[in-house]
């Protein structure tokens, strides 16, 4: 394992390198969440019918522009969070292993659980006005629009208009939203991956390697998925929303349920499942490259006092 410094910048590039490959499905996903917003479930006008329909009527209207909106803030973003999560989780479940059982080497589910919560929620926190410009910045089409719009040049023209009419207020607008979801993707996106590891060694002696990777990281995107869809929904609309429609989280959550029906909290869910099992597979796989590069610049650089320090 790399320094948390070293894992913060594995995570974030193996993120990055994700992210460039799901993007497009991430921006159907908005809009889907998006349509028919606090509409009657029988008045919806479907521009959107689903991941493939989306990305089809995306192309063919935007081009790869329209598929690729908000890709900048989307970099920034998953370096922070993932940087967090990734280079954040083992101190974390370490620290904790050798408050509780005196041995930071043992496994244990709830530590490992709360550790992946806590790691994501710090990278959330930090991540949440990039996410909130690259919301809005997906959401705008000037084709086929849905929710409210927000035409922005591009992601920091986005946050100083927002800084300006809003404050800082404004700039963290939904952050708890944000933090909610991450803490149900983290706190099962890796307890379940090494949980998938030690499982595929234990019981079908899989040698470490790329396709224990694959199989571990696609069981842990479909739980994230399944866990982390709802809250994102709710954050969607939180952090596309200009003014006051919704009071907060919960607020959100009641009146989308009670507007348009509780399956309504899982709008998209097949384009976020289209996005997350791939960007699920490349960012835990890569980061297990990008961790063993890194691990080999810091035996080449870093003293042996300072290993472990940063």
């Amino acid at each position: 394992m790399s320094t948390t410094l070293g894992s913060f910048i594995a995570g974030g590039i193996a993120a990055c390198g994700a992210v460039t490959v799901t993007h497009s499905f991430e921006t159907v996903k908005i809009r889907l969440q998006l349509q028919g917003e606090l509409q009657a479930k029988g008045s919806v006008t479907k521009k959107y019918k689903g991941p493939l329909h989306g990305v089809k009527v995306i192309w063919q209207n935007e081009g790869p522009k329209g598929l690729f909106r908000g890709i900048g803030s989307a970099y920034i973003y998953q370096v922070l969070l993932n940087g967090c999560r990734l280079g954040f989780y083992e101190p974390i479940r370490s620290n904790f292993a050798s408050v509780v059982y005196k041995d930071p080497s043992v496994q244990s589910l709830g530590i490992n659980v709360f550790a992946g919560a806590l790691s994501g929620v710090i990278g959330a926190a930090a991540g949440s006005p990039f996410f909130l410009v690259k919301t809005r910045l997906q959401s705008y089409s000037p084709f086929l629009p849905v929710g409210t719009q927000h035409n922005y040049k591009n992601s920091f023209d986005g946050l100083s208009k927002i800084y300006r009419s809003e404050g800082i207020r404004g700039v963290y607008r939904g952050v708890g939203a944000a933090m909610i979801r991450t803490s149900f993707g983290s706190s099962v996106q890796l307890p379940t991956y090494f949980l998938a590891k030690r499982t595929l060694t234990k019981h079908l002696d899989l040698a470490d390697g790329p396709a224990m990777h694959l199989y571990s990281s696609a069981l842990s995107g479909f739980v994230v998925c399944c866990f982390m869809h709802p809250p994102d929904t709710i954050m969607a609309r939180l952090y596309n929303q200009t003014g006051n429609l919704y009071g907060g989280v919960f607020d959100c959550l009641y009146k989308t349920i009670r507007t348009e029906g509780v399956l309504a909290i899982y709008k998209g869910f097949f384009a976020h499942l289209a996005r997350i099992l791939p960007h699920t597979i490349l960012t835990l796989s890569l980061a297990e490259q990008t961790n063993k590069f890194m691990r080999r610049v810091e035996d080449r650089i870093l003293p042996d006092s300072l290993r472990g320090k940063i």
